[in-house]
């Protein structure tokens, strides 16, 4: 991420901290336009300020966790089953998996 200096210089004294913090929007005043447009995917966190929040997740950034809705267990198959299974590329696994679920199915019905 590239960092951002900014041209505006903070204010050297508490008259003109007070005069900053008054002309910002809040109860008293509504914001701009340019304001608006600003701050268009901001939050109001616990605490008071603002948090800047992303349309949408980066490359390589994780969302929100999930619980698996799979186990993981530790299995011994032939040579021949995984040879079968792995020739058959990326997703062996899942085509795997839906092979004995289609097996279950089967024994089930019965």
């Amino acid at each position: 991420m590239k960092s951002v200096t900014t041209r505006n210089k903070p204010p050297a004294t508490p008259a003109e901290w007070e005069a900053l913090i008054a002309a910002a929007p809040g109860k008293d005043r509504a914001f701009t336009a340019a304001e608006a447009k600003q701050t268009g995917n901001a939050v109001v966190v616990n605490g008071g300020g603002y948090a800047a929040v992303r349309a949408a997740r980066l490359r390589g950034e994780r969302g929100p966790q999930v619980a698996p809705t799979k186990q993981l267990v530790s299995v011994r198959y032939s040579p021949e089953v995984l040879q079968y299974f792995k020739s058959t590329g990326t997703g062996w696994q899942t085509r795997m998996n839906e092979a004995l679920l289609e097996w279950v199915s089967k024994r089930s019905a019965r």
